[in-house]
């Protein structure tokens, strides 16, 4: 086995640990553990592109030849745009690990979980491109999303919880991270939001509530929740971008005619053509100004694309083209 393929397993692991040490309830320390083997995996996977590329001598400090380069220095290398999403959240990451090794608070979850999700898409992103490995056929697509125990920060209670000087690091960096947050996308941050919404349908209800007619305290009902900003954060470009990445997650091969292809921004628009996706705000948000219109997608835009294509991507663009045809 060459240094390379040790290299590449041993990511292989460490990412799956991370995973499951994430995944799994029972650990309180999931935290940490994570931001430790997530960091390992990308450093390991990345020397393993470093020697592919320029050589095993690159791997090494100068001076010191018989110690290899930390992750910083690897990811210095390989992507050199600094204010890159990508190195953004890698240095958050790395960033959180160095603060587990000496003190942290289980409220950290809450602020690093949007970045911790875009890190393990980003990872295995990455290794498709760079090593051509599928992650998927390591560890299921589903286990992939990690599990979120997520809460709004209560800054009254952070205080009282604990000292002034924990609580203001704390608070200090839901303040730093909310705004990149905003600024970036999803290569820096996966948000994660609840949204609820009033059904008569029980069936369809996770939960139920009933209207107390002697109630002193009074509330008001969310019908509906618009901001574009936060739930149509998608261009064109970035839906189809995340669309070729699922299929390709999904190793889904999107044929025409018979031959493979490429899902672009023709096919694209015969999705919204046919199943007017572009009127329905669940999916499509209209900016008019003036005369000029543009148009901002959901995640669940992608989410409906991917999963029309998958119950017939050999056949559905043909079928798409042909009710054009028919208009």
């Amino acid at each position: 086995m060459t240094t390379v393929e040790r290299l590449l397993d041993k990511a292989k692991e460490a990412f799956v640990l991370a995973i499951e040490i994430y995944n799994k309830p029972s650990i309180r320390y999931r935290l940490e553990g994570f931001s430790f083997l997530i960091c390992n995996a990308w450093e390991l996977m990345l020397k393993a592109h470093i020697i592919n590329k320029i050589g095993e001598n690159a791997i090494y400090y100068k001076n010191k030849p018989g110690r290899t380069i930390n992750l910083e220095n690897c990811l210095q290398m390989i992507f050199t745009n600094a204010k890159s999403p990508l190195r953004q959240n890698m240095a958050k990451i790395i960033e959180l690990r160095n603060t587990s090794t000496h003190f942290i608070t289980e409220e950290y979850e809450m602020v690093y979980i949007p970045l911790l999700q875009a890190c393990v898409f980003n990872f295995v992103d990455k290794m498709k491109e760079l090593h051509g490995i599928d992650m998927t056929e390591v560890i299921p697509e589903n286990f992939i999303t990690l599990s979120v125990r997520i809460r709004a920060l209560d800054e009254t209670a952070i205080r009282a919880k604990y000292t002034e000087q924990v609580a203001e690091k704390l608070l200090s960096t839901q303040t730093i991270l909310d705004p990149m947050i905003a600024a970036n996308n999803s290569k820096f941050a996966i948000r994660v939001e609840h949204f609820h919404y009033q059904t008569k349908d029980k069936d369809q209800a996770t939960e139920t509530y009933h209207i107390e007619r002697e109630a002193t305290e009074g509330v008001r009902i969310i019908k509906e929740i618009k901001n574009p900003n936060d739930t149509h954060k998608y261009t064109a470009k970035r839906c189809i971008e995340e669309i070729q990445k699922r299929l390709s997650r999904q190793g889904i091969n999107l044929l025409c005619k018979g031959a493979p292809v490429i899902f672009n921004q023709y096919y694209f628009g015969l999705f919204c053509s046919y199943y007017g996706l572009k009127e329905d705000e669940r999916f499509c948000f209209t900016y008019r100004v003036q005369a000029q219109t543009t148009y901002s997608y959901s995640q669940q835009m992608i989410d409906f694309i991917v999963k029309e294509i998958c119950k017939d991507p050999d056949h559905i663009l043909d079928h798409l083209k042909a009710a054009k045809k028919k208009c």
